[in-house]
């Protein structure tokens, strides 16, 4: 059985394709669990650089937050440590998306990865989102993002999401993280 489902004034999506049987609406994902090679390269990445605050800590395990969540970021040494990456053209985790709160906070993030002297992978503006691409230190693509609001997310005639890909201002997403 098909729904049909109609935009909402406070920017519902309509989807492409509905679920016969849909998970509940305001699921979320919750946190990211990686396994890691080198704990102390992740904290020096995630809590020095990037800022997150580290909720609980074991010798082989490391859970960070933003905002006093249980974790949004665990790490562990159970089965890797000292392991490499997957191999390039092998399935798997392709990046987390981290969503900062403002536009303001992206820049932050920005600055911060530019004060480290952090590569940057690519960077866009999808409509719905503005975006900043890169690797963490094992090599973990991350993708670190701020949403527009859901009323100016790109959509076409029928309400379903047209995402864009125009350039990214980084100039401009500096400014606004001072």
């Amino acid at each position: 059985m098909s729904q049909t489902v109609t935009p909402d004034l406070q920017g519902t999506i309509v989807p492409r394709e509905r679920a016969t049987r849909p998970v509940a609406e305001g699921t979320s994902i919750g946190h990211v669990h990686m396994r890691a090679a080198d704990l102390a390269k992740i904290r020096a990445f995630y809590v020095d650089i990037l800022g997150f605050d580290v909720v609980f800590q074991m010798p082989d395990a490391l859970f960070m937050s933003a905002g006093g969540y249980h974790h949004h970021l665990a790490f562990n040494t159970w089965e890797s440590k000292g392991g490499t990456p997957p191999p390039p053209g092998t399935t798997g985790l392709y990046h987390i998306a981290i969503k900062y709160p403002t536009r303001a906070d992206l820049g932050d993030a920005l600055r911060r990865l530019a004060e480290a002297r952090w590569p940057i992978d690519g960077y866009n503006d999808h409509g719905t989102h503005e975006a900043i691409y890169l690797r963490d230190p094992e090599e973990n693509g991350l993708e670190l993002a701020w949403d527009r609001p859901r009323e100016e997310w790109d959509r076409d005639a029928d309400g379903h999401l047209s995402l864009g890909n125009r350039r990214l201002d980084l100039s401009g997403l500096l400014r606004e993280g001072l």
